[in-house]
């Protein structure tokens, strides 16, 4: 029978916990004990390269933290656990806490792996500090009451950004759109937001193709003559994974991109990819969370940059933010609810104090709503291949905050958008 933390808190007090299971739960950890934390990410497959980004920043960020003595006097030692399946992860993640004995764990990138993980955190009483992966089936949240899961932003946020973009830097200039998005809810959710968001504001264009490749798809030809066929002036893609440079690619062998704008909401994590050869300039571009070339970095931003850039040969995107914007999140709840309580804290009081503590993370300040979903900054703009580097970068940057771009508690999306007070 598993034996879970919730039996844990059951037992705990009453003389069966010893008897029952003496070996499954330590004493209580010296204050001077190593921070065990998890970190679950995908290190291969179509998400491998956003997950070692990720990876990467965390360490980063523990190496720095430990050398200023870690996480309320304790020194961090961070435990790896690869993001799969849901299935899989969700054996891994019981592991972490059951027989790793990890006081948090942090990471997952697929909403699809989330939907499984949360709840079984919340059975567990297990903190569990989201990177990327929300709790929305659709646009639907499934767990708006949750006690120890924290969820990233919306997935929605980068594209109602990009179309508020193209309405402001494209009205007028386009009649005909098409979209070519990923064949699951992300691809469908964004291009149905792009669509609405052109209907609020009053923009007249027709939907002249729609093209849903699935994940993975490498060979992108027939969707590419399916849209030059269509002949639009402006194309919508959320595509972002290691198919969207392939499409970039083949779109610019074939002409397709000649005179025609482009909106590409969540391209900053293929950034090292796309190269200036195939891109063209004027794309609206979205880096999500994390702009790399900021210049008004903060000095986190710089030095990160700095080292990462050094070490890696590439740049970072926006999950190197997300994944510190979780374990500074996390450091500064456990250090709040330790001061409160005068000694370590349980997970129930880190929990209560993490909601509402402003932290500052890679790409600027984020925080944690009542509702544990994230509120951090956006950054996207029109492109250039006018720079130092061998891909785009932003020739100016619209910053937009994650309560511009987000349903608040308990609305519902598709309300939201419709009435919401918009930026642009």
């Amino acid at each position: 029978m598993k034996f879970t933390r919730r039996d844990f808190s059951r037992l705990a007090g009453t003389g069966v916990l010893a008897a029952a299971a003496p070996r499954v739960f330590s004493p209580a950890i010296a204050q001077n004990a190593p921070l065990r934390i998890g970190m679950i990410a995908p290190r291969s497959g179509v998400a491998g390269t956003a997950g070692e980004c990720g990876i990467r920043a965390v360490q980063w960020a523990s190496e720095r933290m430990n050398k200023d003595g870690g996480i309320g006097g304790r020194k961090m030692e961070l435990v790896f656990e690869e993001e799969t399946t849901p299935k899989d992860t969700i054996e891994r993640f019981r592991r972490l806490i059951l027989q790793e004995k990890v006081e948090s764990v942090h990471g997952l990138i697929s909403t699809g792996v989330s939907l499984g993980v949360a709840p079984v955190a919340e059975e567990e009483q297990a903190l569990l500090v989201m990177w990327d992966g929300t709790t929305q089936d659709g646009v639907k949240e499934t767990m708006p009451k949750s006690n120890y899961v924290f969820r990233s932003t919306d997935n929605e946020c980068e594209a109602v950004m990009g179309s508020l973009l193209a309405i402001k830097y494209f009205k007028g200039k386009f009649k005909r759109v098409a979209g070519i998005n990923p064949d699951y809810s992300y691809g469908r959710n964004n291009w149905e937001a792009f669509k609405q968001i052109l209907a609020r504001y009053g923009v007249e264009a027709e939907v002249v193709a729609e093209q849903w490749p699935k994940v993975g798809t490498m060979d992108l030809t027939s969707h590419v003559a399916a849209l030059n066929a269509a002949k639009p002036d402006l194309i919508f893609s959320s595509m972002l994974f290691a198919d969207l440079p392939v499409f970039m690619k083949q779109g610019h062998a074939s002409g397709l991109f000649d005179g025609v704008k482009l909106v590409l909401p969540a391209a900053g994590w293929q950034i090292n990819e796309l190269k200036k050869e195939f891109m063209p300039e004027g794309i609206i571009f979205g880096h999500n969370t994390l702009y790399f070339d900021h210049p008004q970095a903060s000095p986190l931003q710089k030095a990160f940059i700095a080292d990462y850039i050094e070490r890696y040969k590439q740049v970072p995107h926006w999950e190197a933010d997300r994944a510190y914007f979780a374990l500074a999140t996390y450091k500064a709840g456990v250090e709040a609810a330790q001061k409160a309580a005068g000694k370590w804290p349980t997970p129930d009081q880190v929990a209560q104090a993490m909601p509402g503590l402003e932290v500052d993370s890679l790409g600027g300040k984020g925080r944690f709503r009542k509702d544990k979903i994230a509120e951090q900054v956006f950054y996207q703009g029109p492109s250039t291949n006018s720079n130092k580097y061998d891909f785009p970068t932003l020739a100016s940057i619209d910053t937009f905050q994650a309560e511009q771009l987000q349903k608040p508690p308990g609305a519902d999306f598709w309300d939201w958008i419709k009435t919401a007070k918009m930026p642009v």
